[in-house]
């Protein structure tokens, strides 16, 4: 009998818990709702607005950061609308004399771009809105180790002096600006403000340091919200630098609350903690476990397809350091998007007869969807051209790059390396850009043939030829009667990159050419290509906006690192006086056909010179669930989460679906220990009463 009952209650527990998932990294509720579960890699360093410019740091500071601009989420061409503003911005053009002109006049001396805000934005609720939290004593900060201790919190309204303040901070250089020396060229008055206010800061150190009584001569509040900035000469690009978190507002208040140095001590900055206007405040920092955004209870009215935002309420960016969990969990529906590892691809990627990626079966199966897109962003293997043996603009050195430029099998790297996520690049202006173009118009006659409608990479054959013709026949030198010896500089040095490096030497091994890879570390690495000592390098870039300009500049000479100490960005140290003169034409131009036919020129030119083996475009791959949707892939802009939508009803019901337990297995090995029990029990109860009679 008591067999029996003991059977019965193990039935009833496992009915009951039969249903339930154990796995799970979250709570019931939290998977339930709207909640969007995100990961991180590598926990954000800076998210202070003046300083952040990594992409882990834009991903958190971009929904709570509103600078004035924004792009639209759908809108392709990639364009800017008002964010903060109530239109686009006003700009007056004027001369020397501050007299206003035509937009087309060649007197231009000025631009100034006139910002109307908002009335109806507010902050989110904080303490450093409320005075006395301005001015804490040791004890008041007794029992605070994180903002949300704080009990006295407030909010007040956006102004235009906010924006005019993040301008200043930006002037700071021991803020460490990265933009501080591109604006400082464009904003009037920048430059000497910031000799000037640099100074102040390093007397006032030990002291709160307020910003409000200094001013910059080409930013001026008009009222509470109306701002003008001034800039030199036309350069319509400054539009999009006002979509960018640098140009987000800072409240003084804020800033003078995370100067006290109690909070300093407690890591409680504005590196730590933001103060925006956005859809989302972070609730929680805890990098060494997980971050927390929640919809902001005092966003302002903002629709998108009729319905107000945000529509997640909150996002839980937890830290996943290895690959494989990662993945293991966005399967088990544990997280609601992710992106495709080399490790995942084949498991995740349907290759058509034609070439074309699709999704499996398997993932399909599921309900999981992928998006994929060529990315604004190139990478390049970069010859240095001051170096005695690959640089130069003579024939022969140009021959001896072209030749190397055909020999760099990209299609082969971008199969072998990167799962065919990329395209051969043709220039430096990758798609979606103005200026770059598809099919036969837009093909690099150095390096490729149109043939039968397609690009067609030219033969070794012609770059052995183009070699010869540099003076380099099958890669011995005429001059010397050796090897052409070529060195090649990275940073990659593990077992994993062993194979790139392999890869690397054969292509020019193909050539004759011996290639000798040096390996350093990547500060050594940096400093070596900003001195112009490196030989050969590979390097990239990816769209700081959506324009020309944004790529050309990095081969306009005045941008060469060893014009600029170092601080330019033509790393290949590119001068070709004919591409510098067009390039200064076309960066303050509209996209015209004239501009086109200009860029047109610009990409001849350094096809022919071949300052680059022209790389590749990469192409981003990213999987989403059946429950998270209103995704549309946009490279440019940052704060998209307030558009995306999550069905938490969905999701439990696939997570509990995926992940429910296998507990029969455990039923039965349960059930043959009990009957193994009483049935040794039974054997031992019959010797006893053996044993007594």
């Amino acid at each position: 009998m008591q067999f029996y009952m003991k059977f019965l209650i193990l039935a009833l527990l496992v009915s009951n818990i039969y249903g339930t998932v154990w796995n799970s990294p979250h709570s019931k509720i939290e998977e339930k709702n709207d909640t969007l579960f995100s990961s991180f890699s590598l926990p954000p360093k800076h998210l202070d607005p003046v300083v952040s410019y990594s992409s882990n740091e834009w991903a958190i500071i971009s929904q709570i950061y509103e600078p004035p601009l924004q792009y639209s989420y759908l809108k392709r061409p990639y364009e800017l609308e008002p964010l903060t503003l109530k239109f686009m911005p006003t700009i007056v053009y004027m001369d020397r004399d501050k007299n206003i002109v035509d937009e087309n006049s060649t007197e231009i001396a000025y631009s100034k771009y006139i910002l109307k805000f908002r009335d109806d934005i507010k902050y989110q609720k904080h303490p450093s809105f409320v005075a006395k939290n301005r001015s804490l004593s040791a004890k008041d900060l007794e029992d605070i180790s994180t903002i949300s201790d704080f009990k006295e919190v407030d909010s007040r309204a956006l102004k235009a002096s906010d924006y005019e303040y993040a301008i200043k901070r930006m002037a700071v250089r021991q803020y460490n600006s990265p933009i501080l020396d591109n604006m400082a060229e464009y904003i009037v008055g920048l430059k000497d403000f910031s000799k000037e206010i640099t100074k102040i800061a390093k007397e006032k150190r030990e002291n709160i340091f307020d910003l409000r009584e200094y001013h910059i001569r080409g930013v001026d509040v008009i009222d509470d919200y109306t701002l003008s900035i001034t800039i030199r000469g036309k350069y319509p690009q400054f539009l999009y630098w006002l979509s960018m978190n640098f140009f987000a507002p800072i409240p003084w208040e804020a800033d003078l609350f995370y100067q006290q140095k109690g909070l300093i001590k407690k890591n409680i900055t504005l590196n730590t903690y933001p103060v925006g206007t956005g859809a989302y405040y972070l609730a929680k920092n805890n990098p060494n476990q997980e971050m927390i955004l929640k919809a902001n209870p005092n966003f302002h009215t903002e629709y998108f397809k009729g319905e107000r935002l945000p529509f997640i309420k909150e996002v839980i960016f937890s830290l996943e350091k290895e690959s494989i969990p990662l993945w293991n969990k966005f399967l088990q529906g544990y997280y609601d998007a992710s992106g495709v590892s080399s490790e995942a691809f084949d498991q995740v990627v349907s290759i058509s007869s034609s070439g074309d990626m699709g999704i499996s079966d398997g993932m399909r199966k599921k309900g999981i969807r992928m998006s994929g897109a060529i990315e604004p962003s190139i990478f390049y293997l970069a010859f240095n051209m001051t170096d005695p043996v690959v640089g130069g603009y003579s024939q022969s050195a140009q021959k001896l790059r072209q030749a190397i430029s055909i020999a760099q099998n990209e299609e082969e790297y971008i199969s072998i390396f990167r799962n065919g996520r990329g395209i051969p690049a043709q220039s430096p202006i990758p798609p979606g850009i103005f200026g770059y173009e598809e099919g036969k118009r837009g093909t690099n006659y150095i390096v490729y043939d149109w043939l039968n409608g397609k690009r067609v990479r030219k033969s070794i054959d012609v770059a052995k030829k183009l070699l010869a013709e540099a003076g380099y026949p099958n890669g011995i030198s005429k001059k010397t009667g050796k090897q052409l010896v070529l060195y090649y500089d990275t940073t990659s040095r593990g077992p994993d990159d062993r194979a790139l490096m392999d890869w690397r030497r054969k292509q020019f091994e193909r050539l004759g050419i011996q290639l000798i890879i040096r390996a350093t570390d990547y500060n050594r690495f940096q400093d070596k290509v900003r001195k112009g000592k490196a030989q050969l390098f590979s390097w990239g870039w990816n769209a700081d906006y959506p324009d020309p300009e944004n790529f050309l500049f990095l081969l306009y000479g005045g941008n060469a690192v060893v014009n600029t100490n170092g601080a330019g960005i033509n790393s290949s140290n590119y001068q070709n006086p004919k591409f510098d003169k067009l390039f200064e034409e076309i960066k303050t131009m509209k996209n015209s056909p004239k501009r086109l036919q200009k860029i047109r020129e610009m990409i001849k030119i350094a096809q022919k010179d071949a300052p680059w083996v022209w790389g590749f475009h990469p192409k981003s791959l990213s999987l989403y669930h059946s429950w998270f949707s209103n995704i549309y892939p946009n490279a440019m802009a940052n704060n998209t989460l307030k558009y995306k939508k999550i069905d938490g009803k969905l999701r439990i019901q696939k997570i509990e679906e995926w992940n429910r337990p296998k507990l029969m297995p455990l039923v039965f090995l349960v059930l043959f220990l009990l009957v193994l029990g009483f049935l040794l029990y039974r054997v031992y109860k019959n010797r006893q009463r053996e044993t007594i009679l």
